[in-house]
């Protein structure tokens, strides 16, 4: 069913394909294909690699401020090929496509009117056992883009909303979900959650809250809520990464100012 009212204004990749070697190229390639008129944005190419909880809270996080009128082609999809199943969801009019392995409960979670949830049985002519990414879901988000709807459409399934969550997850994550090129952490733990002057302890390093970079001295470990809504810990002009010896899963605990 084509819904020209409901067409989309963009095509919003978050990926852990990275910019190095062929595969986002391939994905932009076969979403153009189908809409060529539609612009494709590269929010995340290097989301934490294999590992759809971290990237489930960083989903949440930065989609919030992304117009309502746009499909998300997310995927970390380490069981391609098996027997996961492929998914459309439409959240507060947003619209995302992906594999069915915990990437969307945050979103799912947070969703604030109306979820809704589509298996994708549509398959291609030919089909990667290995890259779902450039032959289901970039089609598929193009054709949604383009005003199709999953209700009523024999390529889709309705699917229960219940089936696909993740209930033992956590609400916030106490861990390192994101290390940028800055070498800054970004945690899964939102701001709004936690007390104004609440502290981060990861391993033996404490980070002090403060408002931004230029709040404390260069050199100074701190720990900020971002433009995004997530604690993230970071050095004054310099490098928490190499700093502090971070990785992506490294646990962090809030504790109040001043705590030992």
């Amino acid at each position: 069913m084509i819904d020209d009212v409901n067409r989309s204004n963009m095509i919003v990749l978050a990926t852990d394909f990275g910019l190095h070697g062929p595969y986002t190229g391939q994905m932009r390639a076969a979403i153009m294909a189908k809409a060529p008129d539609v612009p494709v944005i590269d929010l995340f190419a290097d989301l934490p690699a294999g590992n759809s909880r971290a990237a489930a809270y960083l989903l949440a996080a930065y989609t919030l401020h992304l117009p309502t009128a746009c499909v998300l082609i997310c995927v970390v999809d380490p069981g391609v090929g098996s027997a996961r199943r492929a998914l459309v969801l439409q959240l507060d009019g947003r619209w995302f496509v992906g594999p069915d392995n915990g990437l969307f409960e945050m979103v799912i979670r947070r969703c604030q009117v109306s979820a809704e949830v589509h298996e994708i049985t549509w398959r291609p002519a030919y089909l990667s056992e290995s890259f779902h990414g450039r032959d289901i879901f970039a089609p598929i988000a193009a054709r949604i883009a383009l005003g199709e709807n999953p209700r009523d459409n024999p390529d889709f399934r309705p699917v229960d909303l219940e089936s696909v969550q993740h209930t033992d997850w956590p609400d916030d994550l106490q861990e390192v979900v994101y290390l940028d090129h800055y070498g800054n952490a970004i945690t899964g733990l939102r701001a709004v959650c936690l007390s104004g002057d609440a502290e981060l302890q990861i391993d033996s390093c404490r980070a002090p809250r403060a408002m931004t970079f230029s709040s404390v001295s260069p050199g100074e470990v701190f720990c900020y809520e971002n433009s995004n809504g997530l604690m993230e810990i970071a050095i004054s002009q310099g490098n928490a990464r190499a700093k502090l010896g971070l990785c992506i899963g490294d646990t962090v605990t809030p504790a109040p100012k001043g705590q030992p």
